[in-house]
């Protein structure tokens, strides 16, 4: 039976992402970058309003706000269904998202940053997705070190899922991102790919967060705009290994792969 991978898109309405930062901070743009992702058949649409890029410098509450929930309120003026993630460290920006219509909270601090985070994800039902990083923004990579990639950070999720279910967050609402490229080297980021069925364990759907990542500039010196057709590649090879979700910019090149991937398996 094939395995189901759905597709996140990014959207970030920030003046500084490393990708697209700036692109569609207009409403006409925004309303432009909405609709595509719908017609090439996003599942699910990630909208961020401050940066995780290195050494990026971080926002106000109001400032996050004032980005994020006119997006929110465009997609949904597009479909009443489509999940939307909130992405924010910031427990005050996830409320207000959430009640904007926003249904996945999406913390790449594992609501570790804001100690008000835990209490608004204890407080709805939908899934929430926390992440690895080693440091933060400003410092994740200044010389990350890991004895064993792969243990250190399934040891970090066993400890930060079991502090969730304490605080009354279920582990079935829980998605699990190993945080490519958050605090982590080239031969990291290989190592964490090679190595997906190892984050199974948890009982937890993983996500991978790859798309246009430093990595690939690193590999084949190719700027970001360019970088969309390697990330299709690792998007193939990680649906083959059982990611549940793949964040991606790309909709449609990200779904090609995924469609040749499963017509080339010898059981589809």
């Amino acid at each position: 039976m094939r395995h189901a991978v759905h597709i996140m898109g990014i959207l970030n309405v920030t003046p500084d992402s490393f990708s697209d930062g700036g692109s569609w901070t207009s409403q006409a743009a925004l309303m432009d970058r909405i609709d595509t992702l719908l017609r090439e058949g996003v599942e699910y649409i990630d909208v961020g309003g401050e940066s995780t890029r290195p050494f990026a410098r971080p926002v106000s509450v109001e400032e996050e706000l004032r980005r994020v929930l006119p997006a929110i309120r465009a997609i949904r003026a597009r479909s009443s269904s489509l999940p939307i993630s909130i992405d924010t460290t910031k427990a005050r920006v996830a409320a207000e998202a959430l009640a904007a219509g926003a249904t996945i909270v999406n913390d790449i601090s594992a609501l570790r940053h804001d100690p008000d985070m835990i209490r608004v994800v204890a407080g709805y039902v939908g899934p929430v997705i926390i992440m690895h990083m080693q440091g933060n923004p400003a410092t994740m990579q200044v010389q990350p070190s890991y004895r064993d990639v792969v243990v250190e950070i399934n040891g970090f999720f066993t400890e930060r899922i079991a502090r969730l279910e304490e605080q009354g967050i279920d582990r079935g609402r829980i998605i699990i991102d190993p945080g490519i490229g958050f605090g982590k080297t080239l031969e990291h980021n290989l190592t964490i790919l090679r190595n997906i069925p190892a984050f199974k364990h948890h009982g937890c759907p993983v996500l991978i967060g790859h798309s246009r990542k430093s990595f690939f500039g690193q590999l084949f010196d190719l700027p970001v705009q360019e970088r969309d057709w390697p990330t299709a590649v690792v998007s193939a090879f990680c649906a083959r290994q059982g990611v549940d979700i793949l964040r991606v910019h790309d909709i449609r090149v990200n779904r090609m792969a995924l469609t040749m991937e499963h017509l080339l398996r010898e059981d589809h």
